[in-house]
């Protein structure tokens, strides 16, 4: 008889504090709830936090988003008015440059209808954190803090490290670069407390005359366009950084704006299925965290008129989560865009969006007149409370996965430092190098020996004075420098066409009107037309510091002795310019796209070995 009373008791003792804590358990318990939890840390006002068991991070935001109930987000998602959850689904912009005020009505957003996150523009990296730093200590939840920095933090902020534009990536064969400049952002957004980066650019640009993509695509082929894309996501995800894919499902065939107008996308679903969308199907399929909806009409995905592809349920609802299984966020393109705001007011175009499928809703024209609208279809069914509870949800998820349960201020001591590694030159350095494209090298015209009576002229064309590519050619030849404006007259194009008669060698910078590429370098007809008269004068080598599709604008270029395509006027792209010029690398950059009838895609005389050592 003791033997069986220890058979049935010992186990049941073993029970007792588990049934003890079941009426507790019960009474806690909203709806699933994920049984991976997260420590007691210390939150902005008004979020509670306090809890039993460590949240077990998943490795990637698709299986945060997956299960997105855990104890934090359940005790912050009830903490919520319905108000309020729609706010969680809402990107404000912000600046850090433009003063007092300004940074007091964003303050006022964060306050009033607690929205869910910031998208920073332009301005410094210390007043960007510090600002950051009083927005989230205001906010009833932490805030997802993003930037559109397709070329890293430098692309917005004075005083940081800009990589290059997809284009110039798209000339270089090694992905692992990539991969690192991915990785490298990912600590610069971390080290400024952002999470997540509306980048890649997963817009295949086979139209030469796009306007808005061009230079921000990798090229034209899609194989190209996806591995490098998914380089750079996995860069910036496998080091706990957001990546957002743009433009879903495709902007790359376009020549109109989507900023200033509406475009309008004719193709077929087959030919969408083989081009546009391969890459994005494929960013998918390796775990893409969040993808970007583009304001493009496409009558053969959704015929309604005029209707926005973010605002388009077959598009959104259909074609991405349906067809394609994207479980990641999406996020609307600007709604502030004309591509939007042509056809349907703000407010509308909000509720539709939420209609749509999007998830976040980003850079409104006014949060109240949007959230009314919402509230409006919820009253009309259009859309129901539980599609915004789940999708506040996800927000929620997401911000735990990137660390918000344990939201921590930015920290102000060596940021400029911090932002500014040596790591990040070396991988611009190591990119410049391997992008650099040459085009043209007739009769050995490079690399170029200064012999003792040989007569030197460099030429920066555009610029406004001595360029980084005439001071590192006086470390290499003795040289005349010389300078001439974009504007120039008949006059001085003519003067600087006879000085440059004295000389054996004239190497020459082309510059467009900013430090980013342009789709236009603004040339007048005479200062183009020396650009042509030196390509014929069998002594000149040509390198553009712009937009490979900027050869189009020099007529007759294709006839340079040699020609040289260095993509960006950065520093970096300068001196692998002149380290090509004067044979001390390689060239191995390859064309990503096709300019025209002389320079088409996958074009650049590649050797293996510095040209200087070629016999």
């Amino acid at each position: 008889m003791p033997h069986l009373q220890n058979h049935f008791f010992i186990p049941l003792l073993r029970w007792l504090p588990a049934l003890a804590l079941l009426p507790w358990i019960l009474l806690s318990c909203n709806g699933p709830s994920d049984s991976r939890q997260h420590a007691v840390v210390a939150q902005p006002q008004g979020v509670l936090a306090m809890e039993r068991v460590p949240y077990a991070r998943p490795m990637s935001l698709i299986d945060a988003l997956q299960e997105p109930d855990s104890y934090w987000v359940d005790s912050v998602f009830r903490s919520l008015t319905p108000d309020e959850r729609i706010a969680q689904l809402i990107i404000i912009e912000a600046f850090s440059n433009q003063g007092p005020a300004y940074e007091a009505d964003v303050m006022r957003l964060i306050k009033r209808y607690k929205v869910g996150g910031i998208i920073f523009f332009q301005g410094g990296p210390v007043r960007q954190a510090k600002l950051t730093n009083s927005y989230q200590a205001a906010a009833k939840v932490p805030l997802l803090i993003s930037m559109d920095a397709e070329t890293g933090v430098g692309m917005r902020l004075d005083s940081t490290v800009q990589y290059p534009f997809q284009q110039m990536l798209g000339a270089v064969a090694d992905n692992g670069l990539i991969y690192g400049m991915g990785a490298q952002i990912a600590a610069e957004f971390k080290r400024l407390g952002m999470h997540v980066n509306f980048a890649p650019v997963a817009d295949i640009n086979n139209n030469p005359n796009n306007p808005i993509i061009s230079y921000r695509s990798f090229g034209e082929n899609r194989q190209d366009v996806t591995g490098k894309s998914l380089a750079f996501m996995q860069g910036m995800q496998e080091n706990d950084i957001v990546a957002v894919a743009k433009h879903f499902p495709g902007h790359g065939d376009t020549d109109v704006d989507s900023h200033l107008d509406l475009p309008v996308i004719p193709f077929d679903r087959q030919r969408l299925d083989s081009l546009e969308l391969y890459p994005f199907r494929e960013l998918i399929d390796h775990g893409l965290g969040g993808i970007m909806v583009a304001h493009m009409h496409i009558p053969r995905l959704d015929s309604a008129a005029n209707l926005p592809s973010t605002l388009s349920r077959p598009i959104v609802g259909g074609l991405l989560k349906k067809e394609l299984g994207f479980q990641g966020l999406i996020f609307t393109d600007a709604m502030v865009m004309k591509g939007v705001t042509k056809y349907f007011p703000p407010g509308e175009a909000e509720a539709r969006a939420l209609m749509a499928g999007n998830d976040v809703i980003e850079r409104l024209k006014s949060v109240p007149v949007a959230i009314k609208a919402i509230k409006a279809a919820i009253a009309r069914g259009d859309l129901s409370q539980e599609d915004i509870d789940y999708r506040c949800k996800r927000v929620l998820a997401a911000k735990q996965w990137v660390g918000l349960d344990k939201y921590k201020p930015i920290e102000l001591t060596n940021l400029y430092t911090d932002l500014n590694t040596p790591a990040a030159d070396s991988i611009n350095h190591a990119i410049a190098q391997a992008a650099i494209t040459l085009l043209n090298n007739q009769k050995g015209m490079l690399p170029v020996r200064q012999r003792r009576k040989t007569r030197i002229a460099t030429l920066s064309i555009g610029a406004r004075n001595t360029t980084a590519f005439q001071r590192l050619i006086k470390e290499k030849a003795t040289t005349t420098d010389y300078i001439l404006s974009r504007k120039a007259t008949a006059k001085e194009a003519a003067t600087m066409w006879q000085k440059l008669q004295a000389y054996d060698v004239v190497l020459v910078g082309l510059y467009g009107p900013s430090i980013r590429p342009s789709n236009n370098l603004g040339y007048t007809k005479e200062a183009a037309g020396l650009v042509t008269k030196l390509a014929n004068a069998n002594k000149a080598v040509i390198t553009l510091f712009d937009n490979a599709y900027a050869l189009n604008q020099f007529p007759e270029i294709e006839k340079s002795r040699a020609l040289v395509l260095a993509y960006q006027p950065h520093f970096h792209a300068q001196e692998a310019a002149v380290n090509l010029i004067f044979g001390n690398i390689p060239a191995r950059g390859k064309l990503s796209v096709t300019v025209n009838k002389y320079y088409r895609y996958g074009d650049g005389i590649s050797k293996d070995v510095p040209i200087l050592q070629v016999p």
